[in-house]
């Protein structure tokens, strides 16, 4: 009753929830009076708001979800069971009941559950089937026919399995598994200090993010214009957690290396420009407007008394537009000074970043990304800090393999390890327990290391093959005894 009561663990209106029927996910913001269409069903959120997370729903008439209780809950019970089901024809003929009729009954509101338990009355070849085949005809009807769906919190064992499963270009064919090695490989807990550079929606900033629980800081690496988060939205972050994440583009790092960045390089937004000009063309057309007044006032001292109603009505038009134009300057002012101010924040947090970076005191560094990885780590890791862990992920084991080389060239790392996480689902029944039949055919690959400082591993090297080249006195006095 105690964790009931907690309010993290309601649904709320706004709260990023996820939708899940039998293995299929799909994320969705909780709002009040927005249909949401998935498997083929479309509802309304609106009764599941107070609902504790995990609660299984029932799609009722009107697209309005009510909870499923657990007496409902009620396997079905067969008395006969077949030995084997080599007497069984698939002739579509065993099913008395039409298409037609499936339908009426679905229209007199019959639940799911109920309609079930009529295809299998009259099913001529039901009793007749073993008891597997029995519990899977059962298993598949209830997945047809039955409307239930469960709201589960999003995480990020939810969220890459979504992925995954539903659009896995986006996140670079990152499984589940092979995140997870990521974030232990990565060694991530709290009050770390870590780069991230992805380009797989924001999953593993937001893998990384949840492991810290808000504390520390996260600097994340971005191609482009900006970072892509899309992912990282649905896991539901308070704002206490972006707080401490922090953001640096690409493109600066060598300068930031070099020591020749500065955050006045940015590409700066020249729309100040334009409001002036719509200010001045707005004074010209107030001018213009009392010139007519006036010309209009001079011409009709001499017309009848119905043109003054005319000519009222314009100025009342003319002093509407004036109006209107000064509201419209007070907005794109107001807009202006939104950008400005968006714009120095986003300097100052830049500065904040660079001052981050510069320390070179970073606990670990992640990378998963879809362009080479050796240019990446190679720069990247001059932010971090001796014994500390890093790890690339890249689809394919060539470019990794390039990587590796080129770091045991380079030096400054030990412990480095190229690995393949192999996966593969079992199906977990009484009696039938096996491996199942479809599997992923592959994860990706993984290459660890530590880092050490490069210039104590020079001077070590140097020193033992110095030990090497220069042979011991005593072996030098043999010699010379040799040769006397």
């Amino acid at each position: 009753m105690e964790e009931s009561a907690k309010p993290g663990l309601r649904i709320r209106e706004g709260d990023c929830a996820v939708l899940k029927r039998d293995e299929v996910f799909k994320a969705v913001l909780v709002l009040r009076r927005r249909k949401v269409i998935f498997e083929k069903q479309w509802f309304y959120l609106d009764n599941a708001i107070g609902h504790i997370y995990g609660t299984t729903f029932e799609v009722s008439s009107g697209g309005s979800l009510q909870p499923k209780k657990k007496m409902e809950e009620t396997t079905t019970e067969t008395k006969e069971a077949g030995t084997d089901n080599r007497n069984i024809v698939d002739d579509g003929k065993s099913q008395k009941l039409t298409h037609d009729d499936i339908k009426a009954l679905k229209d007199k509101g019959i639940k799911g559950q109920e309609i079930v338990q009529q295809l299998i009355e009259n099913s001529t070849t039901f009793r007749g089937k073993t008891e597997f085949a029995q519990d899977k005809y059962i298993k598949k009807k209830k997945k047809k026919y039955e409307a239930v769906i469960t709201i589960v919190k999003p995480s990020t064992r939810i969220l890459s399995t979504m992925y995954y499963a539903r659009e896995p270009g986006k996140i670079n064919h990152l499984r589940y598994d092979t995140l997870a090695q990521m974030l232990t490989l990565g060694n991530i807990r709290a009050g770390n200090k870590m780069i991230v550079m992805e380009t797989c929606a924001g999953l593993v900033l937001g893998a990384v993010m949840e492991r810290m629980g808000g504390y520390g800081s996260v600097i994340q690496m971005y191609p482009g214009g900006g970072p892509v988060r899309a992912a990282t939205s649905c896991f539901g972050f308070p704002e206490s957690f972006f707080n401490t994440l922090y953001e640096f583009p690409l493109n600066k790092v060598d300068s930031l290396v070099s020591g020749t960045f500065s955050s006045e390089t940015l590409p700066s937004e020249p729309e100040y420009n334009v409001p002036v000009e719509e200010e001045s063309n707005g004074s010209l057309d107030e001018k213009q407007t009392l010139i007519q007044e006036t010309e209009e006032e001079s011409s009709t001292e001499a017309v009848m008394e119905s043109n003054e109603t005319e000519e009222q009505e314009t100025m009342d038009l003319a002093a509407e537009d004036t109006e209107y134009k000064e509201s419209k300057e007070k907005g794109n002012k107001e807009n202006i000074r939104e950008k400005q101010r968006k714009q120095q924040e986003r300097r100052r947090k830049l500065v904040e970043t660079a001052t981050l970076l510069e320390e070179k005191n970073a606990d670990g560094l992640i990378v998963a990304s879809r362009f080479h990885p050796t240019p990446l780590l190679l720069s990247l890791l001059e932010f971090v800090a001796p014994s500390r862990p890093f790890v690339v992920y890249c689809q394919y084991k060539e470019p990794l393999l390039e990587c590796y080389t080129k770091l045991r060239e380079k030096g400054g790392v030990i412990n480095l390890k190229l690995s393949e996480t192999w996966l593969r689902n079992y199906q977990v029944l009484p009696d039938r327990s096996h491996p199942k039949l479809m599997m992923s055919g592959g994860g990706g690959y993984l290459l660890s290391g530590i880092t050490v400082t490069a210039e104590k591993v020079q001077s070590n090297a140097s020193s033992l093959e110095a030990q090497k080249i220069e042979e011991p006195t005593s072996k030098k006095r043999k010699l010379q005894e040799l040769h006397c």
